[in-house]
């Protein structure tokens, strides 16, 4: 049980660090924000990663490979990136131009709410968490359902520290920045998020 609550810490944390969306909104996030904000949205990525990692596991990967439900699911996870991406960019916009106000930061429900479904919006994640799983049984690290538990509660907790790691490495370094550095993130993030949703967006009606 400790060896497959072990390899699934690794497993939750190692996925976590991949740089991608969910890094950009979070960097952005936080340092316009507080680290309430950054600790909400790690918490967010560890639910999903854990949930979708348990659907990896219950065998759902492969009905994410029907054509039809595969575009929609791709369509719409890039509608949702590329619509925080454009917000992100808006954004910076305003802020160049003066009109940037306290209400826009974000509080902690909010930004827990926005990560949610950022990450939830890609749901051919399962098919990864499933290959992952695969792996992880053949090495014998889920044998059993108390091992496929512990290897789960791993997922999460790795994922969580992880994400929690950014959040406070990002909040600490949060008073040396200005506000030009933060329209610049902004700028970055926007484009960033809009970018890798264009992307999820070209995958999904390209023919294979």
């Amino acid at each position: 049980m400790l060896t497959s609550f072990l390899v699934g810490l690794g497993l939750g944390a190692a996925v976590a660090a991949q740089p991608g969306p969910i890094t950009l909104l979070m960097i952005r996030s936080v340092l316009r924000g507080a680290l309430a904000v950054g600790l909400a949205m790690a918490v967010a990525v560890a639910m999903i990663d854990t949930a979708y990692a348990g659907l990896g596991v219950a065998g759902m990967a492969p009905l994410l490979t029907i054509g039809p439900l595969e575009i929609v699911l791709g369509l719409f996870g890039a509608a949702v990136l590329i619509g925080i991406g454009a917000r992100t960019l808006w954004t910076a916009f305003r802020v160049r131009l003066g009109g940037e106000s306290v209400e826009e930061v974000a509080t902690p429900m909010r930004a827990f709410l926005t990560t949610l479904a950022a990450t939830a919006s890609n749901p051919l994640t399962i098919a990864s968490w499933a290959a992952i799983f695969a792996a992880a049984s053949s090495a014998g690290a889920a044998s059993g359902t108390v091992g496929t538990l512990a290897l789960l509660g791993g997922v999460g907790v790795g994922s969580l520290a992880c994400m929690s790691g950014l959040a406070t490495l990002v909040s600490l370094g949060r008073r040396r920045v200005g506000r030009r550095t933060l329209t610049g993130v902004d700028m970055v993030a926007g484009t960033g998020i809009a970018g890798f949703g264009a992307a999820l967006a070209v995958a999904a009606v390209a023919p294979e």
